[in-house]
């Protein structure tokens, strides 16, 4: 009896080969339309393995992008967020992408969410207890959307009475396009202080 003979197993697929000289404007364009896809930081290292290229290479690539749109005045800038690059609208037109997010375009959070967000941002590492008391109102529904949304994590339990502290992540200083926490708005001096938050707790479980 004549066996039938399995059929060949499929090759496997080639690496993309592509020389970086053959792209029209070369190497600085190639890096820009991987730029123009990514959805957060991107090292230069990670640019360069990709792109098959030194890595001191595409940093002065990056760079001279950088200062190109900052030159060009353009409705986006380059920026090194969280140890690597990405594009960001301008900070200029913010009042444009504002409505443009406000007329329901995006998911957006809520007043509370912002609210919250904010008292985590400014005084972090931060237990649920005192969010609530900072904000008079219970926070437990509003901690758990920023959590999934990945705006804040949880840093750990408090070493005194066990709780579980909060603080924002760097998902959330992409979003904002900042480089850290110490790029914030001067906000926090219309915050209670730690003490005034201590006393604020005792008075809720009064």
């Amino acid at each position: 009896m004549e066996v039938e003979a399995e059929p060949d197993a499929p090759e496997p697929t080639d690496q993309i080969a592509f020389d970086i000289n053959d792209f029209p404007g070369g190497a600085r364009t190639a890096i820009e339309a991987v730029l123009m896809v990514v959805d957060q930081p991107v090292t230069d290292d990670e640019l360069a393995s990709a792109l098959e290229m030194p890595t001191e290479d595409v940093r002065e690539h990056l760079q001279a992008l950088e200062q190109e749109y900052d030159e060009q005045q353009r409705g986006f800038a380059l920026r090194a967020i969280s140890g690597g690059w990405r594009i960001y609208s301008r900070s200029d037109y913010a009042p444009v992408v504002e409505k443009f997010l406000l007329d329901g375009q995006q998911a957006k959070l809520t007043q509370a969410s912002l609210e919250t967000l904010a008292v985590i941002a400014y005084r972090q590492p931060i237990s649920r207890s005192r969010v609530s008391a900072v904000r008079g109102v219970n926070v437990d529904g509003v901690i758990r959307t920023l959590l999934t949304r990945g705006l804040i994590h949880e840093l750990g339990q408090d070493l005194e009475g066990g709780a579980m502290l909060y603080g924002t992540t760097p998902y959330f200083l992409q979003r904002l396009g900042l480089g850290s926490l110490e790029d914030l708005p001067p906000l926090a001096p219309h915050l209670p202080d730690a003490d005034m938050i201590d006393e604020l707790v005792e008075q809720g479980h009064g």
